[in-house]
């Protein structure tokens, strides 16, 4: 069934619209002409309507069923254009057909009836499941997700949503067998491996320094180099101790005699000779051998050097250096200062053989610096193994850090599994068994549709409808088959001419709406006459007689008896109508039973041309026509456009029609001449705005004039001493009026 409908922003409907809730198997609709009625029943059969976008309506579990809307839009699409579509029932068949299809109709919505009761209890396992998972999500993220997103948030790609985190820590309890390791290892780890991928690293250049050691252990800087002894001259230079004085002026001596530093003719051949015996070749050779030394000296230094402080300068630039740099610059310039001094050293020696020297030894810094550039090119090493094999370390971390996470959480991860698994062993349970029924159900209904494809026939439906015409009357048309168009009506007069044209409204009101009930019963199409559908009927005695009227009212019990009983394809009835007389009859149960629990009552009302409802579930509002006038008053936002008719009513028929009182009458219980006067003004106010349309007054009526025009209507029936009554039609006990 339908359990509600909200209508919003459509029609005489507000955006803030009224609902009708707690819609049962039968719901009466009272409501003056222009209330909404009509838009209501337009919006059951046309939901998808841009006109109704705002509206809704909510089927009990979501089982929606056809709607059958009976409205000046059935009568305008199904008369007028010369035929009819043929309704198909099963007016055919026999007494035992008709048996053995309405048992298994019978037994068909048991099936149905089980297998609802099979969804919702379905649908709340579900809801149970839903509502645990979500639990289950929110827990893990902010105790697991939230605990480790700084270190691990690498790890976590492609599950930082709820779900998916929860989905993936649920998978890897299950199927993680990485090695377990120390939260500490992890996160240290994930420092090098996790961010940005690393780049492979060049290794610090290498250089050989053993030479470097070998010159500075020569044994030639500590040897004195000096003269042949045995020459004359050797024992003037000793004693002078001038021999590296000597060996260096001796380049000066040129070709001729002269002396280079007196400038005197004093070379003589025999000097000369002297002196190029006392320098010896063993003196040249070991004075070359210093220069040697000393140049490949130099040489080694200055390329180690230049190497260790590229190293120094690249590395200071590195912001990944796995270089200790602070103690390699320490160790540098210790090294720097003793190759300096040794080249000092050396230097003294070149200009003074003779002179002994004792060079520092670097061997020790420069394995102090060797080591230090081994042990970074060890790392750098790692660290190109793990770039070489990035993809494979990156896996092993993620897969490492899950590991922790679901090790760390066994206990709860396995109480979830638990209570999961078991919840959605209760779902496949009843999805088993409701999918059976709906198997079963499928099955028996197209059982169903082949018993009736056999006994149906447009025929029955044409006799039903010309049989009701006539008994009430309507005895110069009928209903019969379309002649060129099969499996369709038209409406001939006796003499046989086409009377659809020429019928008045009264009489396509009627035809209409024995059409509309057949259809209701049947279907066009053979194989949908025993689809459940919900009837929606709105003002079906307009233009008929009092007669037919009650004609229509006995077909509508007729249809409200089977819903109740559950008999027939039709399971709900919203009916709607401005008529008291028709709602009064077609609501009517019995004499002793007042209320029905399958049965909900409303009134729509329109007031400032917004259409608001009043719900009155079992008790039925709709008494009498007097009944309902005061209704109207009892309103607690009253029209004033409608206000003035009501009272005039009342007044006219309690005190003139029933108790024969006329205006002068009433105008003399007053004692005061200001009361004469408010009464006067009250009949005045009343008779215009019941008979007339002032703009002026309408200006004036305000809602504090209504209120005192009220409070004298009030007044009148205890200055007649009728005062019981307007409390009785009020509601009211004991109340006096207002002074």
């Amino acid at each position: 069934m339908i359990e509600s409908m909200s209508i919003r922003n459509t029609a005489s409907y507000s955006d803030d619209g009224t609902e009708l809730t707690g819609l049962k198997k039968i719901n009466f609709v009272y409501g003056a002409n222009g209330s909404g009625k009509t838009t209501i029943s337009n919006f059951s059969v046309n939901l998808d309507d841009e006109e109704f976008k705002d509206c809704s309506m909510q089927w009990s579990q979501d089982q929606k069923l056809q709607c059958l809307a009976y409205n000046k839009q059935f009568r305008d699409n199904n008369f007028g254009k010369g035929s009819i579509a043929g309704v198909f029932t099963l007016g055919q068949a026999t007494t035992e057909e008709l048996k053995q299809i309405e048992e298994k109709q019978v037994e068909l919505s048991n099936l149905k009836a089980e297998g609802l009761k099979l969804k919702s209890s379905y649908d709340e396992i579900v809801a149970k499941k839903l509502e645990y998972e979500n639990d289950l999500k929110e827990r893990l993220w902010r105790n697991i997700y939230k605990q480790h997103e700084v270190d691990f948030k690498e790890a976590f790609k492609n599950a930082m949503q709820k779900e998916s985190f929860k989905k993936r820590l649920l998978d890897e309890f299950a199927n993680n067998t990485s090695q377990a390791q120390a939260l500490p290892d992890l996160r240290e780890k994930s420092k090098t491996i996790f961010g940005d991928a690393p780049k492979e690293m060049e290794p610090l250049p290498t250089w050989g320094f053993s030479r470097i050691g070998e010159i500075e252990a020569d044994g030639a800087w500590m040897e004195k180099i000096v003269g042949k002894a045995d020459v004359d001259i050797s024992k003037l230079i000793a004693s002078l101790n001038i021999n590296d004085w000597v060996s260096q002026g001796v380049h000066y001596i040129t070709a001729d005699s002269t002396c280079p530093f007196c400038q005197q003719p004093t070379i003589t051949e025999e000097f000369r000779t002297q002196l190029e015996n006392y320098f010896d070749s063993t003196f040249t050779e070991s004075v070359n051998k210093i220069g040697s030394l000393a140049d490949e000296y130099s040489n080694q230094i200055d390329g180690v050097f230049h190497t260790l402080q590229q190293i120094e300068t690249t590395q200071k630039q590195a912001s990944d250096s796995k270089l200790d740099l602070e103690l390699f610059s320490a160790c540098l310039k210790s090294l720097t200062s003793q190759a300096s001094q040794n080249r000092t050293l050396i230097a003294d020696k070149k200009k003074e053989p003779s002179r002994p020297i004792k060079l520092a030894r670097t061997v020790d810094g420069f394995s102090q610096i060797s080591e230090l550039v081994k042990r970074a090119n060890g790392e750098i090493e790692k660290h190109n193994g793990i770039v070489l094999n990035f993809s494979t370390e990156k896996n092993n971390l993620i897969n490492a850090v899950w590991r922790y996470l679901v090790e760390s959480n066994k206990v709860e991860l396995q109480e979830a599994i638990k209570k999961s698994t078991g919840l959605q062993k209760g779902i496949d349970a009843l999805k088993e068994k409701t999918d059976k029924k709906r198997t079963d159900y499928k099955t028996l209904d197209n059982e169903i549709k082949d018993l009736t494809s056999n006994v149906t026939s447009v025929q029955p439906t044409v006799d039903e409808i010309n049989r009701t015409l006539k008994f009430y009357g309507f005895e110069n048309f009928e209903i019969v088959p379309a002649e060129d168009e099969s499996n369709h009506y038209q409406i001939k007069r006796e003499n046989g001419d086409l009377a659809e044209s020429t019928l008045s409204e009264g009489e396509v009101t009627f035809i209409t709406f024995l059409y509309y009930l057949q259809l209701a019963k049947g279907a066009v199409k053979k194989d949908a006459i025993t689809d459940e559908r919900v009837l929606i009927i709105d003002d079906p005695i307009s233009s008929l007689d009092s007669n037919v009227l009650f004609v229509v009212g006995s077909l509508v019990k007729r249809v409200i008896k089977d819903i109740k009983n559950n008999v027939g394809s039709i399971k709900q009835l919203i009916l709607l109508t401005h008529n008291v007389y028709f709602h009064k009859e077609a609501s009517f149960i019995d004499a002793r039973t007042k209320e029905c629990a399958e049965t909900h009552f409303w009134i729509l009302r329109k007031s400032k041309n917004i259409t608001s409802s009043q719900a009155y579930l079992t008790r039925n509002p709709i008494k009498t026509s007097y009944e309902l006038l005061w209704t109207e008053i009892k309103v607690e936002n009253i029209s004033i456009t409608t206000v003035q008719n009501t009272m005039r009513r009342i007044i006219e028929n309690y005190f003139k029609l029933l108790g024969g009182y006329k205006d002068i009458d009433l105008v003399n219980k007053f004692t005061s001449n200001e009361e004469r006067v408010i009464f006067r003004s009250l009949i005045s106010w009343v008779n215009d705005g019941s008979h007339s349309i002032s703009d002026d007054l309408f200006v004036e009526s305000q809602t504090d004039v209504v209120e005192k025009y009220l409070e004298v209507f009030k007044s009148v029936f205890y200055l007649t001493n009728h005062g019981g009554h307007y409390e009785m039609m009020m509601g009211l006990e004991n109340q006096v009026p207002s002074e």
